[in-house]
């Protein structure tokens, strides 16, 4: 069997040194799988790099391409195997959605390329047979987007940003939105994008796309509640599943997980289907049962984005004698802080009196646990404390 080949991926322009090998990659052509990690980390031990793969982990006639690492929340990743062409399907899909017709596709990297949105960018530039313009090394900033947009020469620019990258450049003024109106589509995905930001980024005429999907699908396999072409979402007991050519072969590791029964994965998260649509209600897991009532936390995030104070916001729920659980929502203030009396009367009226937040936890940011994924566990730590 092929071995799992450790992978070290730079920031900035040090990462297009990986294009040749990526698209070996992608063509199925490589003699190993490549294991992504971060330049200066080494790879998580659970998914034994430099090990061969097993027997199911691989296939002579659709190689495993990469082995991505899930940003779970055990603290012990799994690595999802992407086969060549799963990966070759996303990008296909991906491409015929956000730009169809002729003209040169050109996509700006401004996510770290070892997680999957970042590396997705990389691959969807290889078959569109273009170099992405890359963000430099350090925090994200407004100015370097701006920059990096001015250097595109591309027909067709395309960009995949987490919900703050957004918000940050919306924040940063008129220059900022005009380099975002350049686009042909921004894709925001990693966390649930609140509806507000959607409204205030599309009013600007940014035509952003929503993205749901995972290391398990070669990343977003449903852009504005759409699956893209071959996928077919279902649900079992409320809980999301999906097939297609974008699934992932299993996990490293863990033959015969449930979670690819039958060559689907079923995902951790609630969603309702309509008419082709796919809207996701959150993980299963953050569902908070409060006084015997459901409270779905997107839906108060979603009334919470925008009230005067709140600059960021997730909710989340902790036990509570009296009510089972309580609503908690931790805010990052955006000038003075809201009160609590303010966010329930915000949220009893746009979703329900019982889904209104019985805590409010003031922050100066939001604890991560991946490219703009909030850490929801750390978060309900630090509300108990």
């Amino acid at each position: 069997m092929r071995p799992l080949q450790p992978l070290a991926v730079p920031a900035g322009d040090a990462v297009l040194t990986l294009l040749p090998t990526l698209a070996r990659a992608l063509a199925g052509d490589l003699p190993h799988a490549l294991l992504p990690h971060a330049a200066g980390t080494a790879p998580h031990p659970a998914l034994r790099p430099g090990r061969a793969l097993d027997a199911g982990e691989d296939d002579p006639h659709d190689p495993t391409a990469v082995v991505v690492a899930t940003s779970g929340s055990t603290g012990t990743p799994k690595g999802a195997l992407l086969p060549a062409g799963a990966l070759r399907a996303s990008a296909a899909a991906t491409a015929a959605r956000l730009a169809p017709g002729p003209g040169t596709q050109q996509w700006v990297l401004a996510l770290p390329a070892h997680h999957v949105a970042g590396l997705q960018v990389l691959l969807r530039s290889v078959r569109a047979g273009t170099e992405p313009v890359v963000l430099p090394e350090g925090p994200f900033g407004a100015d370097a987007f701006v920059t990096a947009v001015g250097a595109c020469t591309g027909d067709r620019l395309l960009t995949s940003l987490v919900p703050t990258q957004l918000l940050r450049l919306l924040d940063a003024g008129e220059e900022a939105t005009a380099a975002l109106r350049a686009f042909a589509a921004v894709l925001v995905g990693s966390a649930a994008t609140p509806a507000p930001l959607l409204a205030r980024a599309r009013a600007a005429g940014v035509r952003v796309v929503t993205t749901y999907g995972s290391s398990e699908t070669c990343g977003g396999c449903v852009y504005d509640e759409v699956p893209l072409d071959g996928v077919v979402p279902s649900l079992e007991d409320g809980r999301l599943v999906l097939a297609g050519p974008v699934v992932a072969r299993g996990y490293r590791g863990r033959p015969g997980d449930p979670a690819f029964a039958g060559g689907r994965f079923r995902t951790d998260d609630t969603a309702a289907l309509s008419g082709g649509r796919v809207r996701v209600l959150g993980r299963v897991d953050d569902l908070v049962t409060t006084g015997g009532l459901k409270v779905a936390p997107s839906l108060v995030e979603d009334a919470l984005t925008g009230t005067p104070g709140v600059g960021e916001v997730v909710v989340v729920g902790v036990p509570d004698a009296e009510w089972g659980q309580r609503v908690v929502a931790c805010v990052v203030p955006a000038g003075p802080p809201p009160t609590l009396a303010e966010l329930r009367e915000r949220v009893a009226a746009a979703v329900a009196r019982h889904a209104a937040p019985r805590q409010l936890l003031l922050l100066e940011e939001l604890p991560l646990r991946g490219p703009g994924k909030p850490d929801r566990a750390r978060l309900r730590e630090l509300a108990q404390a």
